[in-house]
């Protein structure tokens, strides 16, 4: 079974669950207000898991984060926890955290100039930074933001053979990236409690020689694409 037809039979029991619930609410078998605010959190322990076979079991970081905030909360509405609610919380945050961190996807595999770190090699965090990019062979790399901001402008910079890969990542922070209009954009991109938004204006790819492709996840932050 394709993970194409999975993702379509998923969506469909999810469907049917929502009519159903609805029709017992309907008909006083079920108290709707009290049941969303108890069981809200398997909206996202069911993203996750599409998510997972969608990607056919390659992007297990971020569909796994998903579910383990889910799980985390639906713990909490059933008073599994207790008190300990907020002593653990944060722990277990961060250990998802480090978790979409290792395990998420590198993307374009096959399909890409591999990145190079010495090109673009920029971590911050509880910081920020701005950065003007001006290497004739710009072979690509990678930004991440933790706790704080990065903008990268690349008005004046060449790409090797007219192509590159680069992998941002925005956690608890943001990032700002500026690409001339005459470039074709090719955006790979998750993001859970934050986005990743393409703002370019007058772009026309079609008739584009140079290439550039992005990889971008967003955790609790945002990443913005603009010319």
């Amino acid at each position: 079974m394709s993970s194409d037809h999975q993702g379509r039979m998923l969506s469909g029991i999810l469907i049917i669950i929502i009519g159903v619930v609805f029709l017992l609410g309907s008909l006083g078998k079920l108290n709707l207000g009290h049941f969303f605010s108890t069981y809200w959190p398997l909206i996202l322990i069911f993203v996750g898991i599409w998510h997972l076979i969608n990607q056919n079991f390659r992007q297990n970081g971020f569909s796994l984060l998903l579910i383990l905030i889910g799980t985390f909360f639906l713990l909490v509405n059933w008073n599994v926890l207790g008190a300990n609610f907020w002593k653990i919380f944060w722990p277990v945050l961060i250990i998802g955290i480090g978790l979409w961190i290792v395990l998420k996807p590198k993307g374009f595999k096959g399909k890409t100039p591999p990145i190079k770190d010495d090109d673009l090699g920029a971590f911050i965090i509880f910081s920020g930074i701005k950065r003007q990019v001006e290497s004739k062979q710009f072979r690509g790399g990678k930004a991440t933001a933790l706790f704080g901001g990065i903008e990268l402008d690349f008005h004046k910079t060449i790409l090797f053979e007219n192509q590159a890969t680069i992998e941002l990542t925005a956690l608890f922070g943001g990032i700002e990236i500026f690409i001339p209009k005459e470039w074709k954009l090719v955006l790979d991109s998750s993001a859970a409690f934050g986005a990743v938004e393409d703002k370019r204006r007058e772009v026309n790819p079609e008739d584009s020689k140079t290439t550039l492709y992005i990889k971008a996840t967003a955790l609790f932050g945002g990443i913005e694409i603009k010319n």
